[in-house]
């Protein structure tokens, strides 16, 4: 969610746009930003332990700073935050542009989701990541300004380079991402010369490392952490896989696409079916398909024609996704 509106807020200010880009909490910025942005930030740390006094702080700071800049249009990335915004603005006669960023149908708890039904009808427009996500906000806010926007994607020149015998997973470690299951594969498959690399933090690290042990597999499977450089682990590797059961839009799969790699992917309810069709530019494989998933992994693993064909059809896909494209088409709703 950070990196796309980073990256829209730069794309934003290359079109001879001013844009202000309102930061809820003190802290550092992890992702680079235009020089034209123009940044602002409370002058609190938000603290848990004063959590309503805290909202009610933050509250004011995003009024006084929409009171004082006037926009043209405001953008609000966020379940939770958009409905934040929108409360913030009250009043203020402003256009307000919502984007959900998770699984459309997550559960947010009684709280968030009777602000969502009260606040975004309230909203000038509202942007889905992917058709299903159209769907059920239409159903849910009766709202008729309602757009499907997918993130974009850096499409960067590849470097060539000698790719290795990887499997790659990029994202947070959670457990709706089963990566319990993609290290549960991995062990299955008859090609041991391959190995998994893992990029991304999270609760579930821990739990996952000891799993790799129990499996044998440890020394097979390296844990990195975050990273910033991700484009480097793409371009190293030669198989992307994703075991999520729940996703909004699945940027890794995006990034892995435009990087060449042969995806493949659960069919979760929103988001990989967006990219892949499958056995053209990935695989497809029935939500919590252990077995299919591994007979297409080792069909990767072994079939370097075929990889180069998934590889080649998954790069033209995600040209489709280009910040220029994407950017523009945010520009032109929020801006219409």
């Amino acid at each position: 969610m950070e990196r796309v509106i980073a990256e829209l807020a730069s794309y934003f200010a290359d079109q001879q746009c001013e844009v202000h880009l309102a930061i809820l909490t003190k802290g550092e910025l992890f992702y680079q930003l235009n020089k034209k942005v123009i940044v602002h930030k409370p002058k609190f740390i938000f603290n848990q332990k004063f959590r309503y006094y805290h909202i009610l702080k933050t509250i004011i700071f995003l009024r006084k700073t929409l009171n004082s800049l006037k926009p043209y249009s405001v953008l609000s990335f966020g379940e939770t935050y958009n409905s934040f915004v929108l409360l913030s603005a009250l009043g203020l006669k402003q256009r307000i542009f919502v984007s959900d960023r998770s699984r459309p149908d997550k559960g947010w708890g009684t709280f968030h989701e009777t602000l969502r039904r009260i606040l975004y009808p309230k909203a000038s427009g509202i942007i889905s990541q992917t058709n299903y996500s159209l769907e059920f906000l239409g159903k849910i806010t009766g709202h008729k300004n309602i757009k499907v926007i997918p993130n974009p994607v850096n499409t960067t020149m590849i470097v060539e380079n000698v790719r290795k015998n990887v499997v790659l997973y990029i994202g947070r470690l959670v457990s709706t991402k089963r990566i319990d299951l993609l290290l549960e594969v991995f062990s299955k498959s008859k090609y041991k010369e391959w190995v998994l690399w893992i990029i991304g933090d999270g609760p579930e690290r821990n739990f996952l490392e000891e799993q790799s042990r129990n499996l044998g597999v440890e020394n097979s499977v390296r844990f990195w952490g975050s990273q910033k450089n991700i484009g480097d682990f793409y371009q190293q590797s030669k198989i992307f896989a994703l075991t999520s059961v729940s996703e909004g839009f699945p940027n890794a799969l995006l990034e892995a696409m435009s990087y060449g790699l042969g995806c493949i992917s659960f069919d979760c309810l929103s988001g990989p079916s967006d990219l892949i069709k499958d056995n053209q530019n990935g695989f497809l494989i029935p939500i919590l398909n252990k077995d299919e998933f591994l007979v297409r992994l080792e069909l990767l693993q072994s079939d370097e024609m075929l990889l180069n064909k998934l590889s080649h059809n998954a790069i033209s896909t995600a040209k489709q996704y280009s910040i220029s494209k994407i950017g523009q088409d945010y520009l032109n709703f929020i801006a219409s």
